[in-house]
């Protein structure tokens, strides 16, 4: 590896570091004879497995020029910063150099657009239809798609990578003109229609054919930019519960908008990330793809964005004391994930316990339920605190959103009964 590759490889590595819709979920292929590495399932990129251990891929860009000029885009053409482009052979070579060290497990690829959209994905293409095909890598590869590329293109492309992802990265058509007026929605919205028809039919032939090819098994990923346009909550979350209803669509990621290009006056001026945005954006995502709630009950046209002093669960508890308390030993399987505290291992191991028996504050616990939060929202029969409707939802919010900051209580919000909080 020459001195010239590698430092290709520090201004590429630094280009790509934005990009955050960068985990698999659920792809697993086991070593083969002849082939090199394999694939887990659990995670790719600074993820932590079940056991502890911390899963990596090389996460880089083949070319940081890009023809493009968007606002919030550090690779933006109009910046003046270092360009490196790698040739194909590089690429491959990089990676398969990095394998071998036990420095990666998989590969993240994405790309400034140079030339072309068809032009840029011809050659990301031709990366990982190398690294299969001649050099046999049976790693994890997660591919970004260049948006406007063609279907031929993101067809083949869905033959060699595990997940391909194409970022919208504005919620909205008006405000990704105005900061990105070379893009469209149509430009971002057909590749992703290309590759669910993909997933589709990959998915159709595996159930007729036993060794039919696999398309992109890991399916499609998405990210969204966070606080740079004034778009609410409720149109982010919105969007991303109609792009949960495609098969193929298994994550919509949250980037809290970072002022790359603060000499841009398109762009809000902000001190600092909005990470507890993105933080509120998670959970409530959560809520949408496990927790059985809507968008309009997370957020509503009286609450069009999420609150930030208690997370997006509670929230909703607090706007409706009328659901509670929830009598542990009867509520149905639903009903239990409702209540703040308890998620969906806990409710499953609630519902299967109580099956022997009676279920107290101490069988609560060692279930793992947050009674911090659970122990105002629940009956039991032998809690000694006051529930929500006796103590008032917004006297109660105060003070969890306190002890959530890490704040003590102060001696207004402190409540009787309350002695083991």
């Amino acid at each position: 590896m020459t001195e010239k590759t590698l430092e290709k490889l520090r201004i590429l590595a630094e280009a790509a570091k934005y990009d955050v819709s960068c985990a698999s979920s659920g792809v697993g292929r086991g070593h083969r004879a002849g082939m090199v590495g394999s694939a887990a399932g659990w995670g790719i990129c600074h993820s932590f497995a079940d056991d502890g251990r911390c899963i990596s891929l090389l996460k880089i860009m083949l070319t940081n020029y890009c023809m493009y000029d968007c606002a919030y885009c550090v690779n933006r053409r109009s910046n003046d910063l270092p360009r490196a482009t790698l040739a194909v052979s590089e690429l491959v070579e990089l990676t398969i150099e990095f394998y071998r060290r036990n420095y990666i497990e998989g590969l993240f690829l994405s790309s400034g657009v140079a030339r072309s959209p068809d032009y840029t994905m011809e050659r990301l293409v031709r990366a990982v239809k190398d690294l299969r095909l001649r050099h046999r890598f049976n790693g994890y590869i997660h591919l970004k798609s260049i948006p406007g590329a063609s279907r031929e293109l993101v067809d083949e492309a869905g033959r060699y990578a595990d997940r391909l992802s194409v970022n919208i990265e504005i919620p909205n058509e008006t405000s990704l003109r105005a900061l990105a007026p070379e893009k469209d929605f149509q430009s971002v919205l057909a590749p992703m229609r290309y590759i669910q028809q993909g997933f589709l039919r990959g998915r159709e032939e595996s159930a007729r054919f036993r060794h039919a090819p696999r398309f992109a098994p890991a399916g499609q990923s998405t990210q969204m930019i966070v606080g740079a346009t004034p778009d609410t909550d409720r149109d982010i979350l919105s969007l991303s519960a109609a792009l949960y209803r495609r098969p193929s669509m298994k994550r919509v990621y949250y980037s809290g908008f970072i002022p790359v290009n603060a000499y841009d006056t398109r762009l809000p001026a902000l001190a600092a990330p909005p990470l507890r945005r993105e933080n509120r954006l998670y959970q409530a995502d959560w809520l949408l793809r496990f927790y059985h709630f809507g968008v309009d009950e997370i957020v509503d046209d009286a609450h069009p964005d999420l609150d930030l002093a208690v997370d997006p669960k509670l929230s909703w508890a607090l706007r409706h004391p009328e659901a509670f308390p929830v009598d542990v030993n009867r509520a149905d399987y639903e009903t239990l994930l409702r209540v703040p505290g308890i998620g969906v291992k806990s409710a499953k191991l609630i519902v299967a316990a109580r099956r022997h028996g009676h279920l107290g504050a101490e069988q609560l616990r060692r279930i793992g339920i947050v009674m911090k939060k659970a122990r105002y929202f629940i009956d039991c029969r032998e809690l000694p605190t006051r529930t929500v409707n006796e103590i008032g939802p917004e006297r109660l919010r105060s003070l969890l959103a306190r002890r959530e900051s890490g704040l003590p209580d102060d001696g207004q919000l402190s409540l009787p009964f309350d002695e083991n909080p």
